[in-house]
């Protein structure tokens, strides 16, 4: 569906340098810090900034040779790009009639009923949520095939959140051929959405993980500096030194479930990995 090779852009104090395959029928998941490069990247491969080497292809195509047809196939949410504040959704209409023969106006005409959206008020009138879920509408109202989603959550409560999560996956389960590409802050929404997890951190790609894999088999050790010494670390991907001993970040729990019952034990969540992955320190 959409896979990267060695994508490269350099700016004054940042550079990224990332590969990545989203597969059909995946939900993916990409986790990092404000200024880790996940921005960068969506731009990258829909052509809004220019880059320095690798490769980007989509639906099989090298991306630079996409042709209008294939870019419908593609519905896209970025965190700082949106419609006119001075439009209203019926002005809206319009305009996606035109871009996409695809449109499917009954969905999104019952869409905008589900979540209460206003045809006739001025966008710029429109609360953060109320925002937040036209975005998504209008990336998934044309039959896409591919979603780019950079933060689509953020800033939203609780509900508006859920609400959103269930409209994405409805989106999956009309299609098991579509793909999403998903950024966000909020880890629970990751771990209850998707497939597959990238972490980035200083624009590379520090750690890829199937969500369930992360869940069942990460874990964070809680060891001594006695325990530490004697640890076998052949499974340790990082760790950290703190007041009381050391956190140690491992993919095999169950080795040392059984083979150091007296160790305490954390179970790994994409809070805990990323935290470690970013700050820990690697044997």
């Amino acid at each position: 569906m959409l896979k990267i090779n060695d994508l490269r852009k350099q700016y004054d104090r940042f550079s990224l340098k990332a590969s990545l395959d989203i597969k059909e029928g995946v939900i993916t998941g990409l986790i990092g810090q404000n200024g880790s490069g996940k921005t960068t990247l969506f731009k990258s491969i829909l052509g809004l900034i220019s880059t320095d080497g690798g490769q980007i292809s989509l639906f099989g195509k090298d991306s630079q040779r996409l042709t209008a047809k294939d870019k419908e196939k593609l519905g896209v949410v970025l965190s700082d790009s949106g419609f006119s504040g001075y439009l209203r959704i019926i002005d809206i209409l319009s305009i996606l009639e035109a871009m996409y023969p695809a449109f499917d106006k009954a969905f999104f005409l019952k869409q905008l009923d589900r979540f209460q959206l206003p045809k006739e008020k001025f966008l710029k009138d429109f609360s953060t949520g109320m925002k937040a879920k036209l975005k998504v509408l209008v990336a998934i109202s044309h039959q896409a095939e591919l979603l780019i989603l950079d933060e689509p959550t953020a800033g939203l409560d609780v509900m508006t959140r859920d609400e959103l999560l269930d409209l994405l996956r409805d989106y999956m389960e009309q299609d098991d051929r579509r793909s999403i590409l998903i950024s966000s802050h909020i880890s629970s929404d990751l771990e209850s959405l998707c497939d597959d997890l990238y972490m980035i951190d200083e624009g590379r790609i520090i750690l890829h993980e199937e969500t369930d894999v992360l869940l069942s088999d990460y874990a964070v050790l809680k060891a001594t500096e006695e325990q530490f010494a004697e640890l076998d670390k052949s499974f340790i991907l990082r760790f950290k030194k703190g007041r009381f001993g050391y956190s140690c970040l491992t993919n095999q729990k169950q080795f040392y479930l059984e083979n150091y019952p007296a160790i305490a034990l954390e179970k790994g969540t994409i809070d805990t990995v990323t935290a470690l992955m970013i700050r820990g320190d690697k044997l």
